[in-house]
């Protein structure tokens, strides 16, 4: 609202304009005047003003009809409204109260009464302006705010995929000390790390825990560092004492990663201890089975078998994929769990796609070789 409160006057007597100018402007308002319903309404929209006196008997459009129109437009709707009229019957103020009127005034005007009525509708029309003015800052700066925020969520989940994927390359790094001593390059971790991501995925595991086992599998051979080259490095099969050292690597890698606080490395030491127990039984270190062998470990299990086998290693050759393919399906059962197994089935295409975005040196190929499930 302006310094001085403006008020629209409508009457078609020239004399009763006159009359409310004259009340009205040594009170310190501003008046605007219409002569008519036509008049008042395109005064109301573009004068904006801060109350109406509006005659009702009036040619045309009546004082009811403009005050109607008045409170259904959106521009117009707050503007209090007062029906003065030579009536005063119980019907016409029904009507007015029916059109929107917020008062009413008997014609002749009693001057301490028009004061009244003006100063107190007056206020009400400061106060509801007052609102709508703090609404709108209120509104600007939640939006101002809200942006701020938005930009600032934005930078952070930036920051903080740059954080994770500095992380996991930390990780791939650490693991491929274990990895080289066994003539690997970090493809195998990335690939068995992204392949079992893959795998929980499809098996619905929730977004966290898909996320846990990206980041914990490629620890999953830690324990390796803990196994002599002469073992581990070995082109042939090992014997019964060699076997017995080589399988202490997951035990090792448990070692290593125990007694911390970090759920990360709490699930990264259950999948070192658990990727060679097997579905029926008869894996290691601890012979379980079933529902026994954490989901951690029977996800990575799966996901390092099937990537040992068309990796080369010092005991083999790698294998071509759809060989390798056909050896995980006849261990369905046996050594996989079929509900991991059909995970993974349903995530082959994904999977095949990580592998030819990370491929080694050696490409697999046919061998004549015996198909062997000694991944080690």
């Amino acid at each position: 609202m302006s310094e001085k409160a403006k008020i629209l006057i409508v009457d078609d007597e020239e004399k009763n304009l006159k009359l409310l100018e004259a009340l009205l402007v040594p009170m310190g308002y501003d008046v605007v005047k219409a002569r008519d319903g036509n008049e008042a309404l395109v005064a109301a929209r573009d004068s904006a003003p801060d109350l109406v006196l509006l005659d009702v008997m009036m040619p045309g459009i009546n004082g009811f009809e403009v005050c109607m129109r008045l409170k259904q437009s959106e521009k117009t709707r707050m503007i209090p409204i007062v029906i003065a009229t030579y009536l005063d019957q119980k019907e016409q103020r029904i009507k007015g109260i029916e059109a929107g009127a917020d008062d009413f005034l008997t014609k002749p005007f009693d001057r301490t009464v028009l004061t009244a009525r003006v100063r107190n509708l007056l206020k009400v029309k400061a106060y509801h302006d007052y609102m709508k003015s703090h609404n709108e800052l209120l509104e600007k700066e939640v939006a101002e705010r809200t942006k701020q925020l938005r930009e600032t969520l934005d930078e952070l989940k930036l920051a903080n995929k740059k954080v994770k994927k500095s992380y996991l390359d930390t990780i791939y790094r650490l693991s491929m000390a274990a990895e080289y001593r066994d003539n690997e390059t970090g493809a195998h971790i990335r690939r068995m790390s992204l392949s079992s991501a893959a795998v929980a995925e499809e098996m619905g595991l929730p977004a966290s825990e898909v996320e846990f086992i990206l980041y914990a599998s490629p620890m999953h051979d830690v324990g390796k560092i803990g196994i002599p080259d002469r073992i581990l490095l070995k082109p042939g099969k090992l014997d019964a004492e060699e076997w017995i050292i080589m399988k202490s690597h997951t035990t090792i890698g448990a070692g290593i990663l125990s007694g911390v606080d970090s759920e990360l490395l709490q699930k990264a030491e259950i999948i070192a201890l658990t990727h060679h127990e097997k579905y029926d039984g008869s894996g290691y270190p601890k012979g379980l089975s079933g529902d026994q062998i954490p989901v951690e470990g029977r996800i990575t299990a799966i996901a390092d078998v099937f990537d040992a086998l068309i990796s080369k290693r010092p005991y083999k050759p790698p294998f071509p994929i759809d060989k390798s393919i056909d050896i995980i399906k006849g261990g369905v059962g046996k050594h996989f769990d079929p509900q991991v197994a059909e995970a993974f089935f349903k995530a082959l295409e994904k999977i095949i796609k990580i592998i030819n975005s990370i491929p080694d040196e050696d490409s697999p190929k046919d061998t004549s070789e015996e198909e062997t499930m000694d991944v080690r």
